[in-house]
């Protein structure tokens, strides 16, 4: 193993790029399916929700030589999903649906369903026999998970920060070690 550039691992194994990449594409699914072609918001709902997720790959791509623009980049993933709650609240609000209240049967079923299941297949074997109300509802739902696992995920990287430092103390450690300090 590299001491100064470490391995970090395969993005697609983390829950935070598992979960953005279920709601990428179904909003690209609920776009395609249910919002107009002349429609700005469609073009932004798919690329916030795309932001979501390639700012998820581009943050661990960066991270064995930049824990700053990793932390940075985790964190626009996340303001790019807020954003994207807010197209599909606002989907609801604009056509007189009801968004699903916390403790409702509905509600309840999709966080667990959310909480157990992180593949876009499973998802979109649902989604495709759903009206496009229940789809804004699970995505919201899905939204809100991967940004309650996006924000333990900066936590994490901030504690390791603190504990380990970056690129540069590592470079430091080694220096100072190949001279035997």
């Amino acid at each position: 193993m590299n001491e100064l550039i470490p391995n970090t691992g395969n993005y697609k194994k983390l829950l935070t790029y598992q979960k953005t990449d279920v709601i990428y594409q179904i909003t690209y699914y609920f776009c395609h399916n249910y919002l107009s072609s002349i429609d700005r918001t469609k073009d932004q709902m798919i690329q916030a929700a795309r932001s979501g997720k390639q700012n998820i790959i581009e943050g661990c791509a960066a991270s064995s030589t930049s824990s700053k623009t990793e932390i940075k980049l985790i964190n626009v993933a996340k303001a790019s999903l807020k954003e994207l709650l807010e197209d599909y609240e606002d989907y609801l609000k604009t056509r007189n649906h009801q968004q699903w209240l916390s403790g409702s049967i509905e509600y309840e079923t999709m966080r667990k369903l959310g909480k157990d299941h992180n593949d876009a297949e499973y998802f979109m074997n649902l989604v495709s026999t759903r009206p496009p109300e229940t789809i804004a509802n699970m995505a919201i739902i899905l939204i809100n998970q991967a940004d309650y696992l996006l924000h333990r995920q900066l936590q994490r990287l901030s504690e390791d920060f603190l504990k380990s430092g970056g690129f540069s103390e590592r470079m430091s450690n080694l220096r100072r070690k190949n001279r035997g300090y």
